[in-house]
């Protein structure tokens, strides 16, 4: 059940028209009053053959025009509208029940509090089958205004008790960090005009998309304005921004203007101040290990990319939480470049991620959005590199942001942010289909390829060795042999050893969790695999020559944890 509470109003019988009224689309049926204040007193236009408009609305106004002519000053915005709708799966509530629930979100709103006579003036009218309108006007009968600063907090939380009692759809608790819904004039203009989005969810796709793509403020309204979408930039006069606005071609004000919306009124994390915060952080420096794969595309660097993330366990640790909420953030905007560049099959189910997981990205937490920088810079790699991820590639890319999606999903559940954590949920079911067309013709080729029998038993060995806890499951998976095993076979080709890979991918993503753990598995090898095996003569080497041109050193030490292993010879040729 939603209470979505309007912006405050100053015609009261303009809005009661409305509700009486046929409606736009002739959808107001038998529009009545179910429950109000002083009941007894109250016309209503919808049972009362001489009952008028006009009448119940002077009758709601008349606390408001006594306090005018007392204090001399014309009260405006006095108009408080809150519309209560059910979920469309809910069942049938009567009148009688509609009227409690009116009464429990007046009460707990601060319109009408429990045994105060002198309250607010009220009423619910019903329409419909599955919703009511409360109308309130927003003077006590003692002249005093009404407390109402936390009202729509107050009345979602009436909401998730309501539904508890009468056994209604259950939704969950928010945090005041969703976007705003799209009105009902929206979604009918956008209807009226053939489009398949309002305005409003155009112009948040539009925006999220141009964050990937820069590195600075200017950059973004600089793409914004390249991909179509008309901008009005303010400025102070030393220069400085002081805000931005963004409207639909096409989407005009009665008087022909655009119909511009600020970024904060689309979605909160989408307002000029957030965004130059996220924008400001400087590009990081190289990590010293990723010299070893400057060969890799840059689809493969952001699969390593993604093996950083770190979701700290630790409640109440402030900083923790902003890294790990700078890093939630980060992954939606790989989520959305990975959207851009994928092949056009791979889009409808990237594209619904995206839109979905833009709600796990914001929160009540601040996110430190510098110590997250090599996770936006991989987004843009993407979005710039020069060709296309190979199926595999692609594959194994998708396969991170499925369990990264997943750790995004447990740090938000364990702090009670349900919303994020539903978000993740479906984003998760989006990613997981993407994964599966993207991996289809890539396994029907390792299949064609498995290796002999004998082969396969060394190979499973290993895997018993490696993973003794999942290899039951693992072997009898429908992915092993005919991938998975093909895979650890090309990998051993290449100079790796199968045992090692295994145990680094288990550690990488535990498998307890996972649906199918050899096609988990499967992803993370043939990553790693792309990459040369490692050389630890050669990494010592190197140790020893940093060690011998340090300042201050004129011997070089082995470090204590080297120690020489196999090289990478084949077991089997």
């Amino acid at each position: 059940m939603i209470a979505a509470i309007k912006d405050p109003g100053s015609n009261t019988r303009g809005l009661l028209a409305y509700l009486y009224g046929p409606g736009r689309h002739d959808e107001h049926r038998d529009p009545h009053i179910v429950a109000g204040f002083a009941m007894l007193a109250m016309p209503d236009p919808g049972r009362e053959e001489q009952a008028t408009l006009t009448q119940l609305a002077r009758y709601l106004d008349e606390p408001v025009h006594l306090r005018n002519s007392e204090v001399g000053l014309k009260l405006t915005n006095h108009v408080w509208h809150c519309p209560v709708r059910a979920a469309p799966e809910d069942r049938y509530l009567s009148d009688t029940e509609w009227a409690d629930i009116a009464h429990r979100i007046v009460r707990t709103a601060g319109i009408a509090p429990d045994g105060d006579d002198l309250a607010c003036r009220w009423i619910a009218v019903r329409h419909a089958d599955d919703h009511i309108h409360i109308v309130a006007t927003t003077v006590r009968e003692d002249g005093r205004r009404p407390k109402l600063h936390g009202s729509g907090r107050r009345a979602a939380e009436a909401c998730r008790q309501i539904e508890k009692d009468y056994g209604l759809r259950r939704l969950k608790p928010g945090d005041g960090t969703a976007a705003k819904r799209p009105t009902q004039a929206e979604m009918h203009k956008a209807k009226r005009l053939g489009w398949n989005q309002t305005s409003r969810a155009w112009l948040e796709d539009r925006i999220r998309d141009a964050i990937p793509h820069a590195a600075d403020i200017e950059e973004f309204l600089a793409y914004l304005q390249a991909d179509g979408v008309e901008v009005n930039i303010r400025r102070l006069p030393s220069g400085d921004l002081r805000g931005y606005s963004v409207a639909r071609p096409g989407d005009l004000k009665a008087d022909g203007t655009p119909n511009y919306l600020s970024g904060g009124k689309i979605a909160p994390d989408l307002s000029l101040p957030k965004l130059q915060a996220l924008l400001s952080t400087s590009t990081p420096e190289e990590h010293p290990t990723a010299r070893r794969y400057r060969h890799s595309t840059s689809w493969q660097r952001t699969t390593d990319t993604l093996d950083t993330l770190h979701l700290a366990e630790t409640d109440g640790d402030t900083e923790a939480d902003a890294l790990a909420q700078a890093q939630i953030t980060a992954l939606g905007d790989i989520i959305n470049a990975t959207t851009q560049a994928a092949p056009h099959e791979l889009r409808a189910e990237l594209r619904a991620a995206t839109r979905v997981y833009a709600r796990a990205q914001r929160s009540q937490i601040r996110a430190d959005h510098q110590a997250a920088a090599d996770l936006r810079r991989a987004a843009r790699d993407i979005l710039h590199a020069a060709d296309g991820p190979g199926g595999s590639t692609l594959a194994a890319l998708i396969a991170a942001l499925v369990w990264a999606a997943v750790l995004a999903g447990r740090w938000h559940q364990a702090r009670g942010h349900h919303q994020q954590a539903h978000a993740t949920h479906l984003a998760i079911q989006h990613l997981q289909a993407a994964y599966d067309q993207a991996a289809a013709e890539h396994l029907a080729a390792l299949t064609h390829r498995q290796p002999a029998q004998e082969t396969i038993n060394d190979l499973a060995h290993d895997l018993r060795a490696a993973v003794p806890d999942h290899a039951a499951r693992i072997l009898t998976d429908p992915m092993w042999p005919p991938a998975l095993a093909t895979a650890l076979a090309d990998a051993e080709a290449g100079g790796h050893q199968p045992r090692q890979l295994l145990t680094e991918a288990a550690a990488r993503r535990e498998l307890s969790t996972a649906r199918q753990p050899a096609k988990v598995l499967l992803g993370r090898i043939q990553h790693t695999s792309r990459n040369p095996p490692p050389n630890r003569a050669a990494d010592a080497a190197r140790l020893r020559t940093t060690r011998l041109t340090t300042p201050g050193r004129d011997t070089a030490q082995p470090s204590p944890s080297f120690r020489p292993g196999p090289g990478s010879q084949h077991r089997r040729r």
